[in-house]
Formats: structure tokens, C-alpha cells, sequence
């Protein structure tokens, strides 16, 4: 999605799920999370035992069109976005805490509307040159349906306009052979998954496994409703205290939230991500993945992927204004951990739903090859400097709609197998 970057990142620990304050939903939240960690500890042994039983295998049928394990891999084929008919979503409580303050008036004004025609033009314009470098590189790419984001829907407990198809990271998560549906927190996303339902039933058919998360209501429990976020400071003592939007009525996330490294998969509780939804997958996936909550000093966490990027066998992109509270997992399993340069983006480019930090939201070919925006020469530089050959897209006008090339692709097929990094 929408890489409400400003939204990127993690919070501290255990989160308040506060049917707005009432007792009754403090204690559930309690149970909540009392829960996930200690079915997450008892499963722990087993899930060890069971990576070192099949550390190097994979599971996939050799024909299945769907094989993605980590980030690295060398790609084959990849989902790529579409900002087409792309809206601007309402500006429900929800919207208004996972963006920025100087954009409100923005989302007030434009709610159910199209993003501005001229800049959606160009945001079209390089998102099919990044398709077209990606052919040339040898990926195949599919693209999801063009659909009519601005009609306006009602549903039993909420009613809404739509919003784009623009980054298919948010919605769809691949775990080996697996495509999962995420049950995202946005009302404006409900219906989202038909613009890939096409391809999605075309991969079916071909051999893939394919889930849909519970679907969440939406109804007015998910939200706090008097969420009280005013300023950055404000953001910051919520964080801290591990209060979100979201509540932990039902089970929510967004997919973009989860970041793959084989067996081991991690996530962060965030805006749009509950310990509901974290532990539908912890349970899911188990016992062939391990999945670990992760935090980080964020104001307003929204998609971990322009705050910790695994980019590579036991190399990672760790925001430096956005630290990870677990960074020693990490580096006493012989992790290198990277420090990517301050973004250039110009403080004026409208960033709607971003923060400039989607610099290190990029997109690996290989191990040695990765897709970087073109005018972010310091973290080109970077990359050159670790061995790695950059593959340079205009991306500045994409970025405005919420992501970079991480949020606009989902990874659907990569040449490797099921390892385990962290034994």
C-alpha cells in the first residue's frame, strides 16, 4: 500500500487494544497478548526442531508457478501495481492516524476523489518504464485489473469509496507455494482484492496454494475512535505507551507489515497490524515458519519495509531514525546490519501517504542486483559499495501514492529454496 511512511516503522512492545478505555477491552488486550506469547513460546522447540529437519529442502511442487522464501532470491516473476483510477480515501480515523497533519486538509478536500490527474499521469508513466526494465531484466511481470476505485460501497457496518491496486505488497503475502490474502485495516481497501483475483485464480489453477485471512468487519470496534492524535509529539507518547488505532476486536493486518527471511519471518504490531492478525499467522504458517514480533522506536508504525529491509543471507537495512528494539537478535546471529544514507528526496515533493525514507524501500533482483530510484545517488553509492549493481528507475511521482519499489511489487516466484538463517 500505501506506504504511510510516515506510518513505517515499529512501536514499543505490548499494545493497548482500548475499546475506548473501557475495562473490559483492557483486559481482553491483555489476554491477547498473553496468549501470542505463550503459544509462541511453547512452539518455539518444535519449530527449531523442525528447521533443522529440513533446512535446505522445499516443499513446492517443481511445476507450481508460486515459489518466493525470502527477499533475495533471483526473481523470476513479480505482481506489480497499477495507480489507474487511483482515489484518494476518506479521511476516516483511521486514515487520519497514519498520516501526516499537513496533508489533513488534503484527505478533507479530496476524500472519494482521484488524486491529482497530472501527477497520476506520471506516476503511471514510470511504474510502466519500471515494468518494462523488469522484462529486460529477464522478470516476468503481471499486472492486476484497472478497476473504478471512486464508486462508493456500504456494507452492514461501514460505507466507503475505494482507493487503488497501487502496491500489491500490502495486500498479498507469498510463503513458499502460498498466497495469502491479507484482511487489511483501511475501509477504503475492503475491497482491494478483486483487482488481483484474475491472476490469483490463474496461479491457483496452476498448482498454488491460495488463503484468504478472516475477513474483518470493519465495524466501528476495529478503531479507536477517539484515537487522540494531534501532533508528532502526540505520536511519539502513543507509541511509547503502545496504543494504536486499531483495536484487537478482530484479527487485522496489512501484509506489508511482514518481512521474509526463510524460515524465519518478522513483524511488527503497527497502525494496521494487530496481535490478532499476528497470531492468525503465527498459527498458519506453523510449524514450518517462526514468526517474531519485532518493534521500533516509530511514532506512527505502518509497513516494515521502509524501516527494516532484509535484503540479502544475514544483511539488513535498519533505519537510522527509526531503531530496532531487537537489533542484537540480529547481530549475535552474525547479521550485518546497514545503516542506509538520508534520503534526498526535496522537502516539497508532496509525499500524501510517505515518508522520504522510501529510499530504502527497494526492490532485490538477486543478491547482486537491486532496484533503486534513480535520483537517490547516496544510497546507490551504498550499494555499490556493498558489491551490489543498481538498476536505476524514476520513481518520484510513484512514491507519492504511498510506496517504492518494495510497496509497488509482490514477489511471486524466486529460484531458491527453504533455508533457515538464524540457527
Amino acid at each position: 500500500m500505501l506506504r504511510v511512511r510516515c506510518l513505517r516503522g515499529g512501536s514499543r512492545g505490548a499494545e493497548a487494544a482500548h475499546y475506548i478505555g473501557s475495562q473490559l477491552g483492557r483486559v481482553f488486550t491483555q489476554w491477547v497478548q498473553r496468549s501470542f506469547q505463550s503459544t509462541q513460546a511453547a512452539t518455539a522447540s518444535q519449530n527449531t526442531c523442525a528447521a533443522d529437519d529440513n533446512k535446505a529442502t522445499s516443499p513446492v511442487p517443481k511445476d507450481c508457478p508460486v515459489c518466493s522464501y525470502n527477499e533475495w532470491d533471483p526473481l523470476e516473476e513479480v505482481i506489480v501495481g497499477r495507480a489507474e483510477n487511483a482515489c484518494v480515501p476518506p479521511f476516516s480515523v483511521e486514515v487520519k492516524a497514519n498520516t501526516y497533519e499537513k496533508y489533513w486538509g488534503f484527505y478533507q478536500k479530496f476524500g472519494g476523489q482521484s488524486f491529482p490527474k497530472d501527477h497520476l499521469k506520471k506516476a503511471i508513466a514510470e511504474i510502466e518504464e519500471m515494468c518494462n526494465i523488469l522484462k529486460g531484466e529477464g522478470v516476468i511481470v503481471k499486472r492486476p485489473d484497472p478497476i473504478d476505485w471512486s464508486v462508493k460501497y456500504k456494507t452492514p457496518d461501514f460505507e466507503s469509496t475505494g482507493m487503488y491496486a497501487a502496491m500489491p505488497r500490502d495486500l498479498l503475502l507469498v510463503v513458499g507455494n502460498e498466497i495469502i490474502e491479507a484482511p487489511m485495516a483501511w475501509r477504503a481497501r475492503f475491497f482491494e482484492y478483486r483487482a488481483y483475483r484474475r491472476i490469483i485464480k490463474d496461479y491457483f489453477n496452476r498448482g498454488a496454494k491460495w488463503t484468504t485471512a478472516p475477513k474483518p468487519t470493519m465495524a466501528d470496534e476495529l478503531y479507536d475512535q477517539d484515537y487522540p492524535i494531534c501532533s508528532v509529539e502526540d505520536r511519539h507518547k502513543l507509541a511509547a505507551q503502545g496504543k494504536f488505532v486499531t483495536t484487537e476486536f478482530e484479527p487485522c493486518f496489512d501484509a506489508a507489515d511482514f518481512i521474509r527471511a526463510g524460515r524465519d519471518i518478522f513483524v511488527q504490531r503497527s497502525q494496521v497490524t494487530n496481535y490478532m492478525g499476528i497470531e492468525w499467522m503465527r498459527r498458519h504458517l506453523a510449524p514450518d515458519y517462526r514468526v517474531h514480533v519485532i518493534s521500533f522506536k516509530d511514532p506512527n508504525p505502518m509497513h516494515i519495509d521502509a524501516t527494516f529491509n532484509i535484503i540479502g543471507p544475514d544483511l539488513v537495512l535498519s533505519n537510522p531514525d527509526r531503531p530496532c528494539h531487537q537489533i542484537e537478535l540480529f547481530k549475535k546471529a552474525g547479521w550485518t546490519v546497514i545503516r542506509p544514507p538520508v534520503p534526498l528526496i526535496p522537502d516539497d515533493h508532496p509525499l500524501w501517504m510517505s515518508s522520504k525514507w522510501l529510499s530504502m524501500n527497494v526492490l532485490m533482483l538477486d543478491e547482486k542486483r537491486v532496484m533503486v530510484d534513480a535520483n537517490e545517488t547516496s544510497i546507490q553509492k551504498m550499494f555499490e559499495n556493498l558489491g551490489i549493481s543498481t538498476i536505476k528507475v524514476n520513481i518520484r511521482h510513484a512514491n507519492s501514492l504511498g510506496g517504492g519499489f518494495h510497496c509497488w511489487t509482490c514477489d511471486i516466484r524466486r529460484r531458491g529454496t527453504l533455508q533457515s538463517y538464524f540457527d
